[in-house]
């Protein structure tokens, strides 16, 4: 199976002055960006199509609902699918054809896939993806953003995309030591783009993703001049005490008693629940990741994304099963369960929607907000500007939820063109 190797030099920091050394000053760091391509053996799949079949079952959930989990009946369909007809190579063959590479950045090979545009005057843009995403959840969007005349936009709205997979997720090193938490994954990524020759470029990113784009606006490296997300961080402090007593304060707008509601419903039917445990034990959720393709679907479910998602997909959620799986099967082929689970236990339990916890206040860069409707809360605009000192674009859509490239890539390629047309 083609995977990434695993790291066994000490990491040494990203503050020092060689990006990528190795524990000997001496050495010099390895900067060179390698083509890569993803060739799985039979063999892997073949496990995993049998692990499918020897699945034990638990007994069906006592309710008529999704409150304990995703249903029996949906998961046994949904498996039987997985090990008999879906087909992987399929997944393979789309990352194949677009240009993927490895390099090595603070001790960890990242793997990423940059498309250019054929407009010479395109604008760098960085997206990361989230948990319980991968690059596969950003490929729709690549077309519509690199080539936006075919897809109703100008020449002059083009990007040249670069789509890394976080460390510990797909094809990335799985860290081997503590500290790859979203600040640092925040500086490799401005590594990256420069080792890349942008010397100008923006960034973007939904949940996870989301918070390495705003610490990556706090941190505020030469050369990004813009930033975009989804699942912005826009909670106010003073709003904590009342979420925790469940009691709104008084004097909320009606988009802010909105907001307020849906934190509150989510925490109410433990909608969050999946981020206390890999908050506090991602290990002890790894290993059945790791062992049985039922429990990592199982456990990937319970992400609020999945929440509107039915087999074959949903006018709210509109991810076909094969985009559902070709995710899952990425998660299972790398063993990266464990490791990407891992990214929350690193994060220290801060919520990614809070201001305070990205200190938000302090970036000074331009930032655009997008609100999709079936997002987990619908960030109001007051909050957003009270966020964010320099909010130059925000926009409620119509359509569209967590996974926003991945349901509706054409309504988000616009949303990034609008966001960042200031900045070019």
């Amino acid at each position: 199976m083609t995977s990434a190797p695993t790291a066994t030099a000490p990491t040494p920091t990203l503050d020092g002055p060689v990006i990528g050394a190795s524990a000997t000053a001496s050495q010099a760091p390895d900067a060179s960006i390698r083509p890569y391509q993803v060739h799985i053996p039979q063999t892997a799949i073949d496990d995993l199509r049998r692990r499918i079949a020897m699945t034990r079952w638990p007994d069906k959930e006592t309710v008529a609902d999704r409150s304990q989990g995703f249903q029996l009946a949906d998961l046994q369909q949904l498996l039987h699918y997985w090990g008999s007809s879906y087909d992987w190579r399929k997944a393979e063959a789309r990352l194949n054809a677009l240009p993927q590479f490895k390099t090595n950045i603070d001790g960890l090979d990242i793997y990423f896939i940059q498309v250019k545009s054929k407009n010479r005057n395109a604008l760098p843009l960085i997206i990361t993806h989230g948990w319980p995403g991968s690059v596969f959840e950003l490929l729709k969007a690549i077309d519509p953003l690199t080539n936006p005349t075919a897809h109703g936009g100008k020449a002059e709205d083009s990007f040249d995309v670069v789509i890394p997979s976080m460390p510990g997720y797909g094809f990335s090193d799985r860290p081997t030591e503590v500290g790859w938490n979203p600040e640092r994954i925040a500086k490799a990524w401005d590594v990256l783009m420069k080792r890349l020759g942008y010397t100008r470029y923006v960034a973007q990113g939904g949940d996870w993703g989301a918070a390495v784009a705003e610490l990556m606006g706090e941190q505020a490296p030469q050369g990004l001049v813009g930033i975009h997300v989804n699942l912005p961080a826009t909670v106010p402090p003073e709003i904590l005490p009342a979420i925790a007593s469940g009691i709104p304060p008084a004097g909320l707008s009606d988009n802010e008693l909105a907001a307020f509601n849906a934190i509150l419903a989510g925490r109410k039917v433990r909608g969050t629940a999946y981020f206390d445990m890999l908050t506090a034990r991602p290990q002890a959720i790894g290993y059945g990741m790791s062992d049985s393709p039922a429990a990592l679907a199982a456990f990937l479910l319970v992400h609020g994304g999945f929440s509107r998602w039915k087999l074959g997909g949903t006018p709210q959620s509109p991810l076909s099963t094969d985009d559902v799986l070709d995710d899952f099967t990425l998660y299972w082929l790398t063993n990266t369960g464990a490791s990407a689970n891992r990214l929350y236990w690193e994060n220290q339990g801060r919520s990614p929607i809070f201001a305070a916890a990205l200190k938000t206040d302090q970036i000074k860069i331009p930032v655009g907000v997008t609100v999709f409707p079936f997002e987990s809360y619908p960030a109001p605009e007051s909050w957003a500007r009270k966020a964010y000192p320099k909010l130059t674009y925000y926009n409620v859509v119509d359509r569209g939820g967590h996974f926003a490239a991945w349901e509706q890539p054409e309504l988000f390629a616009d949303e990034l063109r609008a966001a960042f047309r200031s900045v070019r």
